[in-house]
């Protein structure tokens, strides 16, 4: 159906460049949407198959009933940072891939993975093929500590690391070393929270989920009893949400490890704070209680907080972590606002594991595109890519790596409202044929690029379940992307 579809706007499209653009229209009112006369079908083209791509897509196609959408993404699979990001033990929040998947099979759009923007085609080159270009290729790159030792083994971003255990194909090869008893988060955002709950989870409730099977068997051997996680604000800046800090309370033979020092004055200022955040602190004084039922626990977690990084300290071959120097910071200021200012103290913290989740950074995609190397993003006013015609952006390279899949949802429907205000206005000339995906993926075949077609992401899906299966588990991810291009173009 999606290619008869797209023969009769390709029909169309040529019906265009042959008919006067003011002659009578005598089609019925169903055949006025696919043969319209006024104008050719606008075509956009995304780049980035994660949230950000497809919600702009699902606003697109929804809104207009002639638009043509093709989707690219670097890897032969889709949903970006749903597949890749989202903790195994949260299978709830990937159930947008529902969404996405009917998205994806939309008789007018069109999903081609295996293909590297920038690399295999420019952005210039998607310009001249279709009306709009979207660039909405998230956060590829890892905010750096900026201290000395942050290279040493042992030191991992909260993003490869992550990317370990829900098996994205580049850092299949991170293997951890889970040998010390304590490990050291720094950030306090929920993804520091999700790498500490799954350093101390029982291996019975991780072995249910879609964790690689070989991030399971270092965890089965895993000797972390004990996790610190550092922030270098106070409780009341903590970027975490209570259903993340609750989860962390409610492990199984773990407790918090708290300072009560850190909480002196917290509990006055709660009357005066915000209902969620409130609610937040409520939980974690209720933590800072001694709860001698908590003595059975074998292992512990707990919040630093007015901590900054200054040194990550080597072992005495100066090749590997054994702690973290960390500056002990004061308040500036209050409420969200606060700025963390160091005190001139340091405290060093034993750890033979340290894990940067302090943020993630969009990267340069290619040379044509404006980028801020300051802010890590696309320069844009409400996604209109900055004095860049026919150019857009959405999700993290839009506005930074901050906030969950709902906020991604609304910034990408932003900027497909934006992208649509552009062509009714004419701002956006949509008058003229393109190509779209029949020129680029002449071109991708001339370069030797085979894309790879939401169908053939299915056959993926589908060896990736039965693998799961004969695990006992829902999924068991394919890591390596040689292996999943053979999947995908099996004749099976």
């Amino acid at each position: 159906m999606r290619n008869i579809k797209r023969s009769f706007l390709a029909m169309h499209n040529l019906l265009q460049t042959s008919r006067c653009p003011r002659c009578p229209c005598v089609l019925s009112s169903s055949a006025q949407r696919l043969f319209s006369t006024c104008a050719s079908s606008p075509k956009v083209c995304i780049v980035g198959g994660g949230p950000a791509g497809f919600y702009t897509a699902q606003h697109l196609l929804r809104a207009r009933s002639d638009v043509v959408v093709d989707i690219y993404e670097r890897l032969p699979v889709p949903f970006g940072l749903v597949r890749f990001g989202v903790a195994p033990d949260h299978p709830e929040v990937k159930n947008v891939i529902n969404t996405f998947t009917q998205t994806a099979q939309h008789e007018r759009c069109s999903f081609y993975g295996n293909v590297s923007v920038g690399t295999d085609v420019s952005v210039e080159e998607l310009k001249k093929a279709y009306h709009a270009v979207v660039l909405s290729y998230g956060a590829e790159g890892n905010r750096p500590m900026g201290v000395p030792g942050e290279n040493l083994a042992g030191v991992f971003s909260a993003r490869d690391f992550v990317g370990w255990y829900n098996g994205l194909p580049s850092n299949k090869e991170l293997c951890p070393d889970l040998s010390s008893d304590t490990a050291v988060v720094l950030g306090q955002g929920n993804v520091a929270l999700d790498v500490a709950r799954i350093l101390l989870s029982p291996l019975d409730f991780l072995k249910k989920t879609d964790i690689t099977q070989q991030a399971l068997e270092s965890l089965r051997a895993s000797r972390v009893r004990r996790v610190l996680i550092v922030g270098r604000r106070g409780p009341l800046q903590i970027a975490c949400t209570i259903k993340e800090v609750r989860e962390m309370i409610n492990l199984p033979e773990t407790k918090a490890d708290m300072l009560p020092g850190d909480f002196e004055g917290i509990a006055e200022a709660l009357k005066d704070l915000p209902r969620p955040r409130k609610r937040l602190t409520e939980l974690m004084l209720k933590t800072v209680k001694v709860d001698e039922g908590s003595l059975k626990a074998i292992k512990q977690w707990g919040f630093r907080f007015l901590r900054s990084p200054v040194e990550v300290l080597p072992d005495a071959d100066g090749k590997k972590v054994t702690g973290i120097r960390l500056a002990v910071n004061t308040l500036e200021g209050s409420g969200e606002e606060a700025r963390a200012l160091p005190t001139g103290q340091t405290q060093d913290l034993e750890c033979g594991l340290l894990i940067s989740s302090i943020g993630y950074k969009s990267l340069p995609i290619d040379p044509s595109v404006p980028f801020n190397s300051r802010t890590s993003t696309v320069p844009n006013e409400m996604g209109r890519v900055s004095h860049t015609g026919g150019l857009y952006c959405s999700g993290w390279v839009k506005r930074g790596p901050t906030g969950v899949i709902a906020t991604t949802m609304n910034d990408s429907f932003e900027t497909a409202r934006v992208l649509l205000k552009d062509v009714d206005s004419g701002t956006l000339d949509v008058s003229v044929n393109k190509a779209g995906a029949q020129e680029i993926t002449g071109l991708l075949k001339s370069r030797g690029v085979r894309p790879v077609s939401f169908s053939e992401w299915e056959k993926i899906n589908s060896e990736e379940m039965r693998r799961g299966e004969a695990l006992g588990k829902p999924r068991e991810k394919v890591l390596d992307v040689s292996e999943m291009l053979e999947v995908a173009w099996s004749s099976s």
